[in-house]
């Protein structure tokens, strides 16, 4: 959109203010998105906001400001404190802000009840996936935040369709606009498993993932124990922290599967340790769009994974990894196993993967619907004149 076209704000000004609103910046995949869409918003078109909603990392916050973000910070500890959403109130009542992009159910939520009952600011609210498994929530995304919402953004053509068929949520209000990340060095796996203890003859297996339910690591262990004893050279690598970790150790250590979990690890060591590893696999039971997945695809990598959510429109079968059932722990070892075999097939399906990564979900191509998507909505919302029209 050229600069004759670009709707000015209601205020006369050349430029929309956009105000993201998500928990904690930069600590998992969704709020990943969410902070890169702050700092890569155009600066001739869009002023851009970040309203963290709970304690965040002092660096992160520091690191955004220092990219020319103004950070609103809230500080929630709890549910129980709904009065520490005032700040933010009284923002969206100032009249500044002109798009309120909410990410996540919570911040979708708070933002439904907050944004002010008028044209502006407009909220658009973005869906990253979640099981679609609870009436409540189903009701009051349709009900609430469908309603109040100018749009709805989801990340899979699937969690589109189940917005749809379960949620009841009109299909015009409904965006897909995928994932996509930015270019990253290469990483360097001999020192990545020199410094693990790897030898080259070791095959490694490994995920990147957080270490909660919705991954069902299980499963991608008992895959594992299926294969170890037959292969003494096998270990497995966990690269993420989260609540399970306790829990997955002891089940690492009873299937008899050497396991090494490193934790949560600076973003700029995992393209090393995506390196040193042979097959990436993620056994979840749902998902929308993983960045793990984009990365591992972008790292030219071999990769088994659940037939889920968004990732069947990522990687085809058999084109760019190995798709598997969800839960399905002896079809994980018939894959891994597989690619852990055929050093020829780990590359053919690894630069397949690389080659549609940097075709289809690049982060640029993201942010670049998303700018469109602003426009148009404030365009909209304003008749296109300064107008202000209801939705």
């Amino acid at each position: 959109m050229n600069a004759s076209s670009r709707p000015a704000n209601v205020r006369g000004e050349d430029r929309l203010t956009v105000l993201t609103v998500v928990d904690r910046p930069m600590t998992a995949g969704a709020e990943t998105v969410a902070t890169r869409i702050a700092l890569g918003l155009d600066g001739n078109r869009f002023q851009s906001i970040l309203c963290s909603t709970r304690p965040s990392s002092p660096e992160v916050v520091a690191a955004v400001r220092a990219g020319g973000v103004e950070v609103l910070e809230l500080n929630r500890r709890s549910r129980l404190d709904v009065w520490r959403w005032q700040p933010l109130s009284r923002l969206l009542r100032s009249g500044r802000i002109d798009v309120v992009h909410a990410h996540k159910f919570a911040s979708n939520l708070w933002g439904a009840l907050l944004v002010p009952r008028s044209p502006l600011p407009l909220l658009l609210a973005h869906e990253h996936t979640w099981s679609y498994e609870g009436m409540l929530r189903r009701v009051v995304d349709r009900e609430l935040i469908g309603r109040r919402a100018r749009a709805i953004v989801a990340v899979s053509p699937t969690d589109r369709m189940r917005m749809i068929e379960l949620e009841g949520i009109p299909a015009s209000k409904i965006v897909f606009i995928p994932n996509g990340i930015p270019d990253r060095p290469a990483g360097d796996r001999a020192r990545a498993r020199r410094e693990l203890g790897l030898t080259p003859a070791d095959a490694v297996v490994g995920t990147v993932c957080s270490l909660r339910p919705q991954k069902e690591l299980d499963t991608a262990l008992r895959a594992l124990s299926k294969l170890a004893p037959h292969r003494p050279n096998l270990r497995f690598v966990v690269v993420g922290d989260g609540p399970e970790r306790g829990r997955l150790e002891r089940l690492a250590d009873e299937l008899g599967v050497p396991t090494v979990f490193l934790g949560q690890r600076p973003n700029d060591e995992v393209p090393d340790l995506v390196a040193a590893m042979d097959v990436l696999v993620l056994s979840s039971r749902f998902e929308g769009m993983p960045l793990a997945v984009l990365e591992w695809m972008a790292a030219g990598k071999a990769i088994a994974a659940s037939r889920v959510g968004g990732i069947p429109s990522m990687v085809e079968h058999e084109q760019e990894a190995l798709l598997v059932p969800p839960r399905d722990y002896v079809a994980f070892a018939e894959a891994i196993g597989r690619l852990l075999d055929d050093p020829a097939e780990r590359g053919r399906l690894g630069d397949a993967a690389r080659r549609r990564q940097q075709a289809e979900f690049r982060f640029e191509h993201t942010l670049d619907l998303l700018e469109g998507l602003y426009e148009r909505l404030y365009a909209e919302a304003t008749g296109g004149n300064g107008t202000l029209t209801r939705s």
